[in-house]
């Protein structure tokens, strides 16, 4: 499908639904899907605008944050800041994204805003040279380390084929809202990385699933801690030497967003959007198949937004 088909047509069906089930000392770990029942779309697909535009434009399509946050709850933000880059790179999640998000997330009454990533080069660089840091200590979030292997907890993936364990960073085990919000782009062993490859830097060894059939490891990982939202920044795309990249000529000015609450469906459609079948992305399918959610967009009643 062309990217311009994938936001003209209009499909409908009703929104999937489900609950989060408590495990362990961890209440807010999901084994199900997220706790919205009553969503007016499955997803938001939003071109055309910056990326604080489309945002404030596609969260108030599905009834505002209000729906995703309640007062005084704690919410984990977790972008891409794996890497060492400026924002025109495309290698992390644009920084305006995430500081208009935590703004949202205030908005709401969230009782505090937490945004980490364990990241590939250097935390404190990446942090900083993202251009995330700022953005969200000036909206009013509060930016957590991911490299200390203390923050991290050991977790059963009940469903996972290869990874049947991990350390999950604790604030994805604790906190009461998970919103992921990774940047589309280019990955070499992975073929994409959108939302399901983002949960990588939320576990401390990253290594094994590297070195232990990678797709099937993101599919396991989708079955154990489903986010409450994502958020796929699409605005500029790396379109190849990911996921580092080397330079801006690496990158495509897309302006796209896209955000649902099913990993798998928001991943097949970023790939459309990227210009490839979700078929071609081998953990797409794999998770598919393990019931982390739907690749059939068809199915699903999708807002699609022109600004």
């Amino acid at each position: 499908m062309k990217r311009r088909d994938f936001i003209q047509k209009v499909v409908s069906v009703s929104a999937l639904s489900g609950a989060a089930l408590a495990l362990g000392k961890y209440r807010n770990l999901f084994a199900g899907e997220p706790y919205m029942n009553h969503l007016p779309y499955d997803m938001v697909a939003i071109k055309g605008g910056e990326p604080d535009a489309m945002f404030d434009k596609a969260i108030a399509s599905l009834g505002g944050m209000k729906q995703f946050v309640k007062p005084g709850q704690t919410v984990v933000i977790k972008p891409n800041i794996g890497w060492d880059a400026a924002p025109e790179r495309a290698a992390n999640t644009n920084p305006i994204l995430i500081g208009r998000i935590v703004e949202h997330c205030k908005m709401a009454g969230a009782k505090a805003i937490y945004v980490f990533d364990n990241t590939c080069n250097e935390w404190t660089r990446c942090y900083k040279n993202s251009g995330i840091e700022d953005a969200v200590k000036k909206a009013g979030g509060i930016m957590v380390s991911g490299k200390s292997e203390s923050y991290y907890q050991a977790a059963e993936i009940k469903k996972g084929k290869i990874l049947k364990n991990a350390k999950v960073h604790e604030l994805i085990l604790q906190s009461d809202v998970f919103i992921n919000v990774p940047v589309l782009k280019n990955h070499g062993g992975a073929t994409l990385s959108v939302s399901m490859k983002n949960l990588m830097g939320v576990v401390w060894d990253r290594k094994y699933w590297h070195d232990n059939d990678l797709h099937q490891c993101i599919a396991d990982f989708a079955t154990f801690r489903k986010p409450t939202l994502n958020i796929v920044d699409a605005y500029r795309v790396m379109k190849r030497n990911g996921p580092r990249g080397v330079s801006v000529a690496d990158t495509v000015l897309m302006k796209y967003q896209i955000i649902g609450t099913d990993m798998v469906a928001v991943d097949a459609a970023a790939a459309r959007v990227f210009g490839i079948e979700p078929g071609q992305v081998k953990h797409i399918t794999l998770a598919e198949s393990m019931g982390a959610g739907t690749s059939n967009l068809d199915k699903l009643s999708i807002n699609r937004i022109s600004l």
